[in-house]
């Protein structure tokens, strides 16, 4: 804890507030969302259908409006966009509270993914800017503790919210959204954005997305990292799938310990990776073995059990593992998509890369669910554990072929 302190208060405040920001940005989203599908079926009594498509919308709108967000925040700036996203979560969410109606609940579900689309670029843009090329890895590691310690402490906020009913769950987590857009409003600093000229937006916004378009060595690495958010997501389904087969009605106990496990690894992880990789790895090296990591993380679930300790202990080791390759690489592959942006429309760049790493995400998923539906139990872990060794080849030989060391070289697209 010492050690986060330390390395938190030798950035400038600017850095300091966006950790703390994106520390209470998930303490009030999982604070939510995960008891989200239950009030819906239980709390409204909707069908399975209409809660699959309240949930289908939000993550539709925050994916496929990524990269809308990132290109938002290259032309006005990002913090209009982080504040207009906290508003944002703030109106949906206390919408929330209160909508019982199928077509109120889409819009409040519409208007969160909106916001999630609008501040995730631009924070991530402003901290790496903010932070400089010397310190993004070590800027991206701190805010990766934020980001991981406001997954552990959300749910358990809202499991204590809930003794009194959902309402108060979305008006908490309303009212953390509304503070936030008040605070970053008062203190953290404007960053105008580059001159555009007098070219029209359209143009301008056409051009950028063909410069991204064009920049191979960033599409390359975007499709070989899609696999570790695929396997990051696992977390919350075939592991609970998992669990399910093992447990039956205790699932939630054994889950709620294996989303425990997995955010403490990351928190207690992540500081000590980053330092011993920025010492003995270089950084496409150090996302190289997170990735393998991740890989390995699905073998103890192969041989399979008939004990219920053994059982719990390779579900543990699984998520722990997978969090201990996210934490190896997360800051080097942030840095790592900097480099390839040529430090120009970042955000534009990580909108991007998040559209990309969410369609994964849900192609993956329907493969994975595809797979547990063959009956075959060691085959989803089989495929997951090649996953994670198949993206991690693919980026040794982006390395090796020199397209993760630097910017290319003409990646500009003109208007």
């Amino acid at each position: 804890m010492r050690g986060l302190r330390a390395q938190v208060a030798s950035f400038d405040r600017p850095a300091r507030l966006l950790m703390v920001n994106q520390f209470a940005i998930n303490l009030g989203f999982y604070m939510l969302m995960p008891y989200l599908a239950d009030h819906l079926a239980h709390g409204l009594g909707l069908a399975a259908w209409a809660v699959g498509l309240v949930l289908g919308v939000r993550n539709l709108s925050q994916q496929g409006m990524f990269l809308v967000g990132g290109t938002l925040a290259d032309r006005y700036g990002c913090k209009p966009m982080i504040l207009a996203g906290c508003m944002l979560r703030t109106v949906a969410f206390a919408l929330l509270a209160v909508a019982s109606s199928l077509p109120a609940l889409i819009v409040a579900s519409a208007l969160t993914g909106l916001a999630g689309a609008l501040f995730n670029p631009a924070v991530r843009a402003y901290l790496a800017a903010d932070a400089g090329e010397e310190r993004r890895v070590e800027a991206f590691a701190a805010f990766n503790v934020f980001y991981q310690a406001g997954i552990l402490v959300g749910p358990l906020a809202g499991l204590a919210l809930l003794t009194w009913d959902f309402g108060a769950v979305c008006a908490v987590a309303a009212l953390i959204f509304g503070a936030l857009a008040v605070l970053q409003a008062r203190a953290l600093p404007a960053r105008p954005p580059a001159d555009r000229g007098a070219e029209p937006a359209w143009r301008t916004v056409a051009a950028d997305w063909r410069t991204v378009a064009a920049n191979r060595p960033f599409l390359l690495f975007a499709a070989a990292m899609s696999g570790s958010y695929l396997l990051a997501f696992q977390v919350y389904l075939a592991l609970p799938l998992r669990a399910r087969e093992l447990f039956g009605e205790r699932t939630g106990v054994v889950t709620g310990a294996v989303f425990a496990v997995s955010a403490l690894a990351a928190l207690s992880g992540q500081l000590k990776l980053t330092a011993w990789a920025k010492r003995t790895l270089p950084g496409p090296r150090a996302i190289v073995c997170g990735l393998a990591v991740m890989g390995a993380a699905f073998l103890p679930m192969l041989p399979g059990s008939q004990d219920a300790v053994v059982d719990v202990g390779a579900l543990a080791v699984c998520a722990a593992l997978l969090a201990w390759g996210g934490a190896l690489l997360y800051p080097f592959e942030m840095d790592t998509v900097v480099r390839l942006s040529g430090d120009r429309l970042i955000a534009t760049y990580y909108g991007a890369y998040n559209t990309a790493s969410g369609i994964a995400i849900s192609l993956g998923n329907l493969a994975v669910g595809a797979l547990f539906d063959t009956g075959v139990r060691w085959l989803p872990w089989a495929v997951l554990g090649a996953t994670g060794f198949v993206c991690a080849a693919l980026v040794a030989q982006l390395h090796r072929a020199g397209h993760l060391t630097s910017a290319p070289d003409a990646v500009a697209v003109p208007a």
